[in-house]
């Protein structure tokens, strides 16, 4: 807001004058509504005690002058009062108070409606490549992928809208090990069966024989060990690792001879999983569309592994990397608090770290990026922490703008979800699930009666991918969600479709309105809570930056509940079409004018729509 920026250059030519000292910007926040009697913002005396001790004043004395000075600066229009709040038994801990005067609110008003733009942020310096979804082709999206497209979609929406240029971007995991299980049971028990033949969407057919390697593996095992079907675990039963023992299968030596033969270049191997990953991706893309998720490039591990291996070959020259005893190639990163980490296998297959390596270096000669987030699950914190520390010390001054977005997990109320057992929270499957609830909420609620069959069906899919987004964007990345589709289509709680429904009813009373919300009296004295709306509709700049600053949507998201459920708290004690005069008409229905937009905005940021009818 224009203001604390005038307030916080007054408070430096103060400073500058009077005692020859740069300050940096002191912080200005909002007063908590429940002691909005002592004023609308306030700042804090610490960053003035440090400059009385040095110069031997008086800090009351430098608070009252200082107060005194901001008030003049603003021509006693727009502050209405200034005040210095000590504490009784610590003169340091006190605050200076403003309160802005009923004129200088409805101008913030009126200069949003006229302007017909919710923000004024300027472009900022700072290219940012933002990395997120990144699934591998042997199973379909789960939930945790759901979490992680709506941070990483929503996160580069704030970015854009805090004024960065960014570039979304998605990377396929389309070789490996696990790649090759899927193939080396459709070449078991596959039947030349397709997902056309089956009716079956592709990303799911090909995850079937991810589960179904699992299911060989375990009747391979139980041949092997002579074990009768009574033993639920085998790996349990005979006290081993699951990953160590599937190794002892045929079909596990199936699958690491289909990798071998992948990277030799074996045409018939390269056919095969070129026809399974394009299956693949005719699935994905479908449920990108269906949640409204985009890239504007994708990136695939076959193509940047090489590149890795390029990076590995360098690092070596310059002893960044060394060589085992058994051929692996390592870095060791031990005297940074960290451990031995292997780049490349003894064997010359590389792993996950040796194409992310070969992705970084390629994003960066491509869009010479200041940032690169990765928007990646919280068990691959130290795999990052690797990542930026190996690239820096191979010389790239770039790697210092590398960030991991590092999210929580998405949980059932009974537990993690598991993909291995074919027990995943399918994303398609919850997307389903919340579309189905959200019509039977909206019927239950009687009001789609005048609605056509496509228009109630376009709306149930608005609450519905409404719910899901909010319900897992409104938490902090960094905690868990506890995710339960009933819990998260509420018209009433903090949920999307409650912000969704506000929405609605203000475009309702737009319509209804025999005046356009364009105009107001700037002499109108203000209600309490109009006052308060309207504070709110300013400080929505300042809720971007911050999102923008701590990657945190959840900041986007709490505010829009927070200025809804304010809004409903100003409809309820206030008339706004029957109200008593055209020029309170007028204010409130600018208000109401305001408040839709800046929903609008802000949940667009979350990728949610918002409907004009509910």
């Amino acid at each position: 807001m224009e203001f604390k920026k005038e307030i916080q250059e007054s408070l430096k030519d103060y400073f500058k004058a009077n005692f020859g000292v740069d300050i940096p910007n002191i912080s200005i926040s909002q007063i908590n509504p429940d002691f909005r009697h002592l004023g609308d913002y306030a700042f804090n005396f610490n960053a003035l005690r440090k400059i009385a001790k040095e110069h031997n004043a008086d800090l009351k004395e430098i608070v009252l002058t200082v107060a005194s000075t901001i008030l003049a600066k603003q021509e006693g229009e727009a502050v209405e009062s200034i005040r210095a709040q000590f504490a009784a038994t610590d003169l340091d801990k006190g605050f200076i108070n403003l309160k802005f005067s009923d004129q200088f609110w409805a101008k913030q008003l009126q200069s949003k409606i006229a302007s017909g733009k919710v923000t004024s942020i300027a472009p900022k310096a700072g290219k940012v490549v933002l990395e997120y979804c990144g699934p591998n082709t042997n199973k379909p999206l789960h939930i945790g992928h759901l979490r992680n497209m709506m941070l990483g979609f929503s996160m580069s929406e704030v970015l854009k809208a805090d004024g960065y240029d960014v570039t979304k971007v998605n990377i396929y995991n389309d070789r490996g090990i696990a790649i090759c299980k899927s193939i080396a049971a459709y070449l078991h028990a596959g039947n030349g069966a397709t997902p056309q033949s089956t009716g079956i969407k592709g990303d799911h057919f090909v995850g079937d024989y991810y589960v179904e390697f699992g299911k060989i593996v375990d009747a391979q095992l139980r041949e092997k060990y002579a074990l009768g079907a009574e033993v639920e675990n085998v790996a349990k039963h005979l006290g081993k690792e699951r990953e160590v023992i599937e190794q002892e299968t045929p079909i596990f030596a199936l699958a690491k001879d289909l990798l071998l033969k992948w990277e030799a270049g074996d045409a018939e191997t390269i056919a095969l999983w070129q026809k399974m990953n394009g299956w693949v991706y005719e699935g994905f893309n479908e449920t990108f569309n269906t949640l409204g998720v985009d890239f504007e490039k994708d990136y695939f591990e076959s193509d940047t592994y090489k590149l890795g291996k390029e990076i590995i070959e360098l690092g070596l020259q310059k002893n960044v990397f060394k060589r085992r005893a058994d051929g692996a190639v390592i870095i060791d990163l031990t005297p940074d608090g960290l451990d031995e980490k292997v780049v490349l296998r003894s064997d010359g297959t590389s792993v996950y770290i040796t194409q992310d390596l070969g992705t970084a270096e390629l994003r960066h000669n491509e869009f010479n990026m200041d940032r690169m987030i990765y928007v990646v699950g919280n068990e691959q914190d130290y795999h990052f922490k690797v990542l930026k520390l190996t690239l820096q010390k191979l010389g790239y001054q770039w790697a210092d703008g590398i960030y991991h977005l590092s999210y929580g997990m998405v949980e059932s109320p009974t537990g993690r979800f598991k993909s291995r057992e074919g027990k995943t929270a399918d994303a398609d499957d919850l997307i389903a699930e919340v579309l189905r609830i959200a019509e039977e909420r909206t019927k239950e609620q009687g009001k789609i009666d005048d609605f056509t069959n496509d228009e109630a069906k376009a709306l149930y899919k608005t609450i519905g991918l409404g719910a899901l987004k909010f319900f897992l964007l409104r938490v902090n990345p960094y905690k868990k969600i506890i995710f339960n589709p009933e819990e998260s289509i509420d018209f009433h709680g903090q949920t999307g479709p409650f912000v969704q429904y506000t929405y609605a009813r203000i475009c309702s009373i737009i319509r209804k309105a025999a005046i356009t919300p364009d105009s107001i009296n700037v002499q109108t004295n203000l209600q309490g809570v109009e006052r308060q709306i309207i504070q709110q509709l300013c400080e929505y700049e300042n809720v971007i930056a911050d999102a923008s600053n701590k990657y945190d949507p959840s900041e986007i998201a709490n505010y829009a509940y927070n200025l809804a459920k304010l809004y409903n708290k100003f409809y309820g004690e206030l008339k706004i079409l029957s109200a008593d005069t055209d020029a309170e008409k007028h204010l409130r229905l600018t208000i109401s004018q305001a408040t839709a937009n800046t929903i609008k905005h802000a949940m667009k940021l979350l990728g949610i729509d918002v409907p004009e009818k509910m």
